[in-house]
């Protein structure tokens, strides 16, 4: 009897070890060529795509490539709903590929979405996928993707790609909430809070629903609060104190607030505020207010100081929205920041937008790269034949309703779409062009607060949503965020002769695919000359664990494979030397 009751502590004792394990995504990879030939003859191209991680559904696109500058302010569609400036623009969307594991074919036959022939030339391409097949993975307790709240912040201080992205929660409840991704899942202990409570006298401020990091020393937010009395609201940089109450950096702004404005006609005046690292970013998102006000607002991160605004009513503002029944004004709210673009929408309007205030502010042009407005049957707002309201984008009494705005590495737009049926977001290619509406795998019509993606070349690269309650396990399931996997990848189609095997101008390493692995990887680099080149690995702690290449290579592209299965899981690093040509880069284990 003894034996059995120590038997059966020891199972449940392996069985909490097992239940209790950090989240380690497969993620899912694309690799193809980067340049690809082609004659543009009519002929069918056969493009080779390797799928790593799990299934996928694929999406292939055919770009202009180096023609930005020739476009500006173009505006297409049907109602005019697409505004294109100083981007390049989509010529071809593939129906839905869907492949499995293993070597795939994309094909295009060289025709534009119209039928035409596409006319001799550089164009580029590009692929986005999803996992449409495989199940959610829970990462967290903790409520990510919801309701226009939270940020993923994939990269580390430095400016490199986190080992651990962290997730910050804000909300209105004066706590913000702080997540190491890879944590235990279900370890509650692990969400560290931060209070700004005490900060002000919360019966004149209201806290918003945005708050962000500073990029470069994660030791300190910024959160986007207001004075109630006025409606004024601005920004206020505080010092994180972990599960304790947050420091205002009274050296910051004024006092530690940076004001923006105080001119609102009442009511919300909430932002998702973002940064680039050099500036912090606000919108005024007053989509309850009577008065044309749509702002966009550009904060110097490192004092503070009121840099410029960029009045969008023009885009947001309807008076004949307002009254035909809708509203005047469709925010925006919500925003995402990516590669110095920002993403901005509102879930009660139907545009979404891409814009570039970095090369706003250095040459005075070009803030708005793109609009998706009504027209394309993609985030449209009363679109239907019978709808009373014919084409109103300005209606948050209609869906979809689209909490959240989320961006890969490649400029693809995602936004959760809510009271659209059995679907989980809608998707604009990057130059906001329409995708329609996806869904993962077992999607139902219920609930949907929410969708990011983080793909900083991290571990735990993919989608992180929320699992609605239809789909729930558990009662408390859906409250979790759980993630799956996504990847894109972009390259070129040329008609060039021998362009895809003629030497490069520079020496270049490609990061490691797939990565994290588990336990082989590929290592691909490009030599302009030929010559003597080595490839070593190091472990953490500097110390050489193997040599790859060590001989003579030609010019052109070279692959080696790395196979780690007698190594430990964890983080290493590889480093290529050629000429005068140095380069190291990271990869991850797993086990």
């Amino acid at each position: 009897m003894k034996k059995l009751v120590i038997l059966s502590v020891l199972f449940l004792f392996a069985a909490s070890l097992a239940f209790a394990a950090p989240f380690k995504p497969t993620l899912l990879q694309l690799s193809a060529d980067k340049i690809i030939h082609y004659e543009f003859d009519g002929s069918e191209l056969s493009i080779p795509v390797q799928v790593t991680g799990g299934s996928a559904q694929l999406l292939f696109l055919v770009y202009t490539k180096d023609k930005a500058a020739e476009i500006n302010d173009v505006r297409n569609g049907y109602l005019s709903w697409h505004q294109v400036d100083n981007i390049d623009t989509c010529l071809y969307v593939s129906p839905a590929n869907n492949f499995g594991m293993g070597s795939n074919t994309v094909t295009w036959n060289g025709l534009d979405a119209d039928g035409n022939k596409v006319d001799s030339g550089n164009y580029t391409y590009y692929m986005f996928a999803f996992d449409n097949k495989g199940s959610k993975i829970r990462v967290s307790n903790l409520r990510f993707a919801n309701y226009m709240t939270g940020y993923i912040f994939d990269k580390d201080e430095a400016g490199m790609p986190a080992d651990n992205p962290i997730y910050l929660e804000c909300n209105w409840e004066h706590i913000q909430k702080k997540w190491t991704i890879g944590n235990d899942p279900l370890n509650d202990a692990l969400i560290e809070t931060c209070s700004i409570e005490g900060a002000h006298d919360w019966t004149t401020w209201s806290q918003g629903t945005g708050a962000c990091l500073q990029l470069d020393d994660h030791d300190y937010f910024f959160n986007e609060e207001g004075i109630s009395r006025t409606y004024s609201f601005g920004i206020t940089k505080y010092k994180w104190i972990p599960n304790g109450e947050a420091e205002v950096v009274t050296e910051w702004g004024e006092e530690g607030y940076s004001p923006l404005s105080a001119f609102f006609s009442g009511g919300n005046a909430d932002s998702n505020i973002q940064s680039n690292g050099d500036y912090i970013y606000a919108c005024t998102g007053n989509h309850y207010t009577n008065e044309a006000e749509a702002i966009f607002f550009i904060v110097d991160a490192a004092d503070g100081a009121y840099v410029d605004q960029v009045d969008l009513s023009d885009w947001f503002s309807s008076a004949e929205d307002q009254a035909l029944g809708g509203q005047m004004n469709g925010g925006p709210d919500g925003m995402w920041a990516r590669n110095n673009k920002v993403f901005i929408q509102c879930h009660c309007s139907c545009i979404k937008q891409m814009v570039d205030p970095v090369t706003y502010l250095d040459t005075g042009e070009h803030f708005t790269n793109y609009t998706n407005d009504n027209g394309d049957y993609t985030f449209d707002h009363n679109f239907e034949a019978t709808s009373e309201k014919p084409w109103m984008c300005n209606d948050y009494n209609v869906g979809p309703y689209t909490y959240t705005v989320t961006a890969d590495d490649n400029l693809f737009m995602l936004s959760v779409a809510f009271d659209m049926g059995s679907v989980t977001f809608g998707m604009a290619a990057p130059d906001g062009t329409g995708l329609s509406y996806w869904a993962l795998n077992n999607e139902t019509a219920g609930w949907k607060g929410g969708l990011f993606i983080c793909d900083g070349g991290t571990p735990y690269d993919g989608i992180y949503t929320d699992k609605g309650p239809e789909q729930a396990t558990d009662p408390d399931g859906w409250l979790g965020t759980w993630w799956i996997g996504q990847d894109s990848i972009k390259g070129t189609i040329t008609y060039e002769i021998g362009v895809a095997d003629a030497a490069p101008v520079a020496a270049a390493l490609e990061q490691n695919a797939p990565n994290p692995f588990n336990p082989t990887t590929t290592i691909s680099y490009t030599l302009a000359d030929a010559g003597k080149v080595t490839i070593d690995v190091f472990n953490v702690a500097g110390q050489k664990v193997d040599t790859l290449v060590n001989e003579f290579k030609e010019a052109g592209r070279q692959s080696v494979v790395w196979d780690a299965s007698g190594l430990s899981a964890g983080v290493y690093f590889y480093t290529v030397k050629t000429g005068d040509f140095t380069k190291t880069m990271k990869m991850t284990l797993l086990k």
